[in-house]
């Protein structure tokens, strides 16, 4: 997914700045854990947006939190440290925390890899618990194409076992998808597959609502395993254009998924796709 130009995220900033005070999204984590929200708050992933992020952290959060987003999902630090996020690793967790709710966002949620967590976890559950994260999202096995099923099952038996050890800290482990997990070996499909050797209790799901564009809907899932999901990445697919589109703009059914989100268990929902849709998106969200 391509970023923002210099240009277009320093025009939209400038946007942001003067609505900043008013946007009907705006709230901060008191008023989250007072309930006073109608619906999940709307948050977003960084990943897209990670070279503005990284040049100017609180501004860039600004900005989004100008736009309507209420909650923000970052990547671990150390662990995407070779994807840019070198620079950020100065901040201590409080502090981190303290720069995203001065800029009017909730922070719960944080992508992690799978290295990190073999040889890290516990230094990252206590940076996890220090910044206020409920949840740590293994962003993906990233298993080699030819990996067979055994292999997925002992990676899921090990993140099990990893999900054991952040449920002592009062962490909730989960398990992102990409496409790649829809996939099938010898007919199966893979996804399903992870649903059945996950511990229920120790990992749950973050769904990906973009492999809409190959035909498998979120609400099916919440529906069919429910409870079983703590979380879900919108986006939304345009199939007459062939690409992403700000929610609401394609095939996606949103009234479906909304009904479905509670008996799924999803708690959050984060916006990952072009910068250029964010927008459009939150405007949208604001208006179901």
């Amino acid at each position: 997914m391509k970023n923002l130009s210099r240009r277009d995220f320093l025009g939209l900033s400038l946007l942001a700045g003067a609505a900043l005070a008013t946007a009907p999204g705006f709230l901060n984590q008191k008023t989250f854990a007072a309930g006073k929200a109608k619906k999940m708050p709307l948050g977003f992933q960084v990943w897209t947006i990670k070279d503005q992020l990284i040049t100017d952290f609180p501004g860039t959060l600004k900005m989004m939190a100008g736009l309507g987003y209420q909650a923000v999902e970052m990547c671990s630090l150390p662990g995407y440290e070779s994807s840019g996020f070198g620079p950020l690793m100065k901040l201590k967790a409080k502090e981190m925390l303290k720069i995203i709710n001065d800029a009017g966002l909730i922070f719960q949620s944080s992508h992690y890899g799978m290295g990190e967590f073999r040889n890290n976890l516990k230094e990252r559950i206590e940076f996890a618990a220090e910044s206020g994260q409920k949840q740590m999202v293994l962003s993906s096995f990233w298993l080699p194409k030819g990996a067979t099923m055994d292999d997925w099952m002992k990676a899921a038996d090990e993140l099990n076992e990893m999900g054991r050890k952040t449920k002592e800290a009062g962490i909730q482990m989960a398990f992102h998808n990409h496409h790649m997990e829809f996939e099938k070996i010898n007919g199966v499909l893979i996804y399903d597959e992870l649903l059945k050797r996950f511990d229920p209790d120790l990992v749950k799901m973050q769904f990906q609502v973009a492999v809409v564009n190959i035909g498998y809907i979120a609400a099916d899932y919440f529906r069919k395993y429910p409870g079983r999901f703590i979380s879900a990445h919108l986006a939304d697919w345009s199939a007459t254009e062939k690409k992403s589109v700000p929610l609401g703009k394609g095939i996606v059914d949103w009234k479906e998924f909304f009904s479905s989100v509670k008996e799924g268990g999803v708690q959050n929902v984060f916006v990952e796709m072009d910068p250029v849709t964010f927008e459009e998106s939150a405007k949208f969200y604001s208006s179901i």
